[in-house]
């Protein structure tokens, strides 16, 4: 019995036992001698047999272990239940996640535009990521399905709106041109859709019609002194019945008197007629057309200005053509001069262009922005590179 070990509930319920059986025989009188010889048998036998019974519960070092035991297998559970949950909690947080930053596949897309189970709001957002992506065809199947929705005459413009600029970026010119056709015979004073209606002119190479579209504009008290200008240097570029030394003269004249388009008059003055161009560079644009001097040729260059411009000395120094400049406050043409001077031809510089009013970044120039289609946005950001050798290969 001494190596029985008595669940803690079960000694309770001993111990109540023998106290009420005791007390049971404790209430006998005492004028029987019998019954007392009894009671005090009954006693000592109970007390004996719970000594022997509990013998376990009064080692303390029982006690101690067993309390280490417990702690023991709580911490190893809650450990692992811990582990358990923070698992779960992240697979719970990326599946959450994944469903933002991933866009649905064509069949979902489909079932989303079958089942209308997204507002319009919803919708609008989800053409605007694909139109970023450049997924224009999901762009559009959207903004079709958006106009099939009951909408008030407000909405359905900007929606009309939104799916001409999709088609204007997909390019599908005359299916833009007659969507904001369309919205300018019910809301003749839109500005948004003169301007793009403007551009896509101007693409098809229909000058006369965009110009026509400058009228309205300026009624709305637009500014358009700047998309005039250009239209009338690009519709003279394209004008072929015109010779080459009269276009030149022409778009040269109406520089110096409106001072505006300087990067797209001097690529056009440069590319055509180099001597004229310097002739009448306006030295402060210098920076700002850095790419165009740097890639001309040799035999185009005047060495005259060169000589009387620091920062054309600074940037033929770099180039090697001539040696007037020791030191540079531009970064990359700094470093350049210091390696010429130390006998390396091995280093050159190629440009990338910045859009100033989206901020895009682009490999080529540009008149138009290609994003946001602004006029004149340009600046262009010198980068040092590996000097290549191989210009003006053919592949013929």
């Amino acid at each position: 019995m001494s190596n029985l070990v008595i669940p803690k509930p079960l000694k309770t319920i001993i111990f109540h036992f023998v106290k009420e059986y005791y007390n049971y025989f404790t209430h006998i009188p005492f004028k029987c001698f019998k019954w007392y010889n009894l009671k005090i048998k009954i006693y000592i036998y109970l007390r004996k047999t719970l000594e022997g019974l509990f013998i376990e519960y009064k080692d303390p070092l029982f006690g101690i272990i067993l309390f280490f035991a417990l702690i023991f297998i709580i911490a190893f559970f809650s450990y692992w239940w811990g582990r358990y949950r923070t698992k779960e909690d992240e697979k719970s947080l990326d599946k959450f996640v994944k469903n933002f930053h991933a866009l649905p596949t064509e069949k979902e897309l489909d079932n989303l535009l079958k089942t209308a189970s997204l507002t319009s709001k919803s919708l609008f957002m989800l053409a605007s990521n694909y139109l970023k992506d450049g997924d224009f065809e999901k762009s559009i199947e959207i903004y079709v399905a958006i106009l099939d929705k009951k909408l008030s005459a407000d909405e359905k413009k900007e929606t009309m709106i939104l799916l001409g600029q999709a088609y204007l970026k997909a390019g599908f010119l005359e299916r833009s041109k007659e969507l904001f056709l369309e919205v300018l015979s019910r809301h003749p004073r839109t500005p948004t859709a003169l301007q793009f209606l403007l551009i896509i002119y101007e693409k098809m190479r229909e000058f006369d019609k965009a110009k026509e579209i400058l009228e309205p504009l300026d009624e709305m008290d637009l500014e358009i002194s700047k998309d005039a200008m250009y239209l009338r240097i690009v519709s003279m570029q394209h004008d072929i019945t015109l010779h080459t030394q009269k276009r030149v003269q022409k778009i040269l004249s109406w520089y110096q008197q409106n001072n505006q388009l300087g990067y797209m008059i001097f690529e056009y003055l440069f590319r055509q007629a180099p001597a004229l161009a310097w002739d009448n560079l306006d030295q402060s644009l210098c920076p700002r057309i850095t790419d165009i001097l740097w890639n001309l040729d040799e035999k185009d260059l005047d060495l005259d200005i060169i000589s009387s411009n620091a920062y054309l000395r600074e940037l033929y120094s770099a180039k090697g053509i001539v040696n007037s400049a020791s030191s540079s406050s531009v970064f990359e043409l700094d470093v350049l001069i210091n390696l010429k001077k130390a006998k390396y031809d091995g280093a050159g510089l190629q440009f990338e262009y910045l859009c100033d009013s989206c901020k895009q970044v682009f490999p080529f120039s540009f008149n138009r922005c290609p994003n946001c289609l602004g006029i004149d946005t340009l600046r262009n950001e010198m980068l040092l590179t590996k000097e290549s050798f191989e210009a003006n290969m053919s592949f013929q």
